[in-house]
């Protein structure tokens, strides 16, 4: 077993055990740090395997911007910061279906390649990749930032009860 392996295990074993939290917690600030967690691994998963620029993209994009829009939403809607009544449901159905699906994936992936050994691409370069989302992918790339700017606007429309009121109403 080389370093590499080790490595690959443990942060694996670091991603799946945060989802695991992320999904079990009845905490949603906790929920959202586990969260925070479990990219970082993926994303040192990914320098593991020799792809960084995929690995610093995953952190900038998805632990930067997503997760934080996530806490910032969850803060100016007031939503409830502590043990939520609404999270705490019996886990069982839950991983009785999770489980099913799971194996039942794993048989279809098993069934369909055969563990027939295919030809990869050739690596892909950073110049390629750059051409390759500012050329043909701008317009979904500038849709969702539309998106998630509408997202950011909603939730603080949402958080301050005085924006739309009339003079001399009270919210």
């Amino acid at each position: 077993m080389t370093v590499a392996d080790v490595l690959l295990l443990a942060l694996g074993a670091v991603a799946v055990g945060s989802g695991a939290a992320v999904v079990t917690s009845n905490h949603l600030v906790r929920s959202g740090l586990y969260l925070v967690i479990s990219l970082g691994a993926v994303a040192g998963l990914y320098l593991v395997l020799g792809a960084e620029l995929v690995a610093w993209v995953q952190i900038l994009v998805y632990v930067g911007a997503v997760v934080v829009l996530l806490l910032f939403a969850v803060m100016l809607t007031r939503a409830p910061i502590g043990p939520s009544r609404d999270l705490d449901r019996p886990a069982w159905p839950a991983l009785i279906v999770g489980g099913g699906v799971g194996l039942g994936l794993a048989a279809l992936l098993a069934d369909a390649f055969r563990w027939t050994l295919y030809d990869r691409p050739p690596p892909g370069t950073a110049e390629r990749m750059g051409t390759q989302i500012f050329g043909q992918w701008v317009l979904p790339f500038e849709v969702l930032s539309i998106l998630l700017l509408a997202a950011l606007v909603g939730a603080i429309v949402l958080s301050r009860p005085d924006i739309g009121a009339r003079e001399g109403e009270e919210a």
